[in-house]
């Protein structure tokens, strides 16, 4: 298996990656809603109704912030995108998903097969289930960190259009990403983020991946459905529901901290993905945790859909090689 696991592993994700791309982005967007420190070009000047000094009163004029905008839906944030931005906008850093699926998901869909065929009982060729969580965390724990400079990437690819133009990074593509972050902000940029990587990583690998096979083993032990199409789709949305719900949390402190600007000579506006957690719950309340969660189980269960029919196409395909 070795080899071939990564090979179909790594056409499947690639796959899955580019058709729900959009949906990533939309994803993305909406966790990024109510951030307190992304400037507000417009802000109100107001002055005191009783002036009887005008000289004193200028002094004194009060600069109030235009109240945050409503937070909106995944369908209106994907509308407003194609309206403002143009329908190319909705793939934008597309490149940067191709590079991360590339380097993470063929890294942890080959190691996962790996230790499935080292750990399976040889007599059933079954794996319990804790060992596959095992299995899944240690895959998706060393492929996000192989993964984490193209995952920076897009992110960042994704979130330029909510900045003003002024302040728009404007990659040409992910090298371009790579190649000014390296430049401008150090090496280590590459990696900013990357525990929260790692950990989300760790969870949606152990609980899209093990789900998927004990959720596919269940139907056919039970005759359910027979080893078809059928049975690949049912299992693969009950595993993307099961990541989504894992992972979403993890997935927006995330995008936070991979999204900051950090100004030359200023603070950061997190000092961590601890630091992240915090500000964002004391300031939004705990269910922050969870935006953009109807576009993350909307993108994330037809990913997990595309990705694991494709995987058992491809392995039909590769399976005389």
């Amino acid at each position: 298996m070795g080899l071939k696991g990564f090979v179909e592993g790594g056409i499947a994700s690639v796959v899955a990656g580019c058709s729900t791309h959009p949906l990533d982005l939309i994803k993305v967007r909406m966790q990024l809603q109510g951030e307190n420190h992304v400037p507000n070009p417009n802000p109100q000047v107001l002055r005191p109704a009783f002036a009887f000094n005008g000289a004193t009163m200028a002094q004194e004029t009060l600069h109030i912030p235009a109240p945050a905008p409503p937070r909106v839906g995944p369908i209106s944030v994907g509308v407003k995108i194609f309206q403002s931005e143009g329908a190319s906008a909705l793939f934008s850093g597309i490149s940067a998903t191709v590079l991360r699926q590339t380097l993470y998901s063929t890294t942890r869909m080959g190691l996962y097969e790996v230790f499935k065929q080292k750990w399976s009982d040889p007599d059933s060729g079954k794996l319990p289930l804790g060992l596959k969580i095992g299995a899944g965390l240690i895959a998706g724990g060393i492929g996000a960190a192989v993964g984490n400079p193209a995952d920076v990437a897009m992110v960042r690819m994704q979130a330029d259009g909510r900045l003003p133009i002024s302040q728009r990074r404007n990659y040409k593509g992910v090298v371009d990403a790579i190649t000014q972050m390296s430049k401008q902000e150090g090496i280590t940029s590459l990696w900013r983020g990357s525990s929260l990587t790692v950990n989300r990583a760790m969870i949606v690998t152990a609980s899209q991946l093990a789900s998927y096979d004990q959720i596919k083993e269940a139907i056919l032990d039970h005759g359910a459905m027979k080893d078809g199409l059928g049975t690949h789709v049912t299992a693969s949305f009950a595993a993307g529901f099961v990541a989504s719900v894992a992972s979403n949390p993890i997935d927006v402190i995330k995008t936070r901290v991979m999204n900051m600007k950090v100004e030359p000579g200023m603070a950061p506006p997190y000092s961590g993905a601890l630091d992240c957690a915090l500000k964002t719950v004391r300031a939004e309340g705990p269910m922050a945790l969870y935006k953009g969660f109807i576009p993350t189980i909307s993108r994330q269960g037809p990913f997990t859909v595309v990705l694991f029919v494709t995987l058992e196409q491809v392995r039909k395909i590769l399976k005389d090689f």
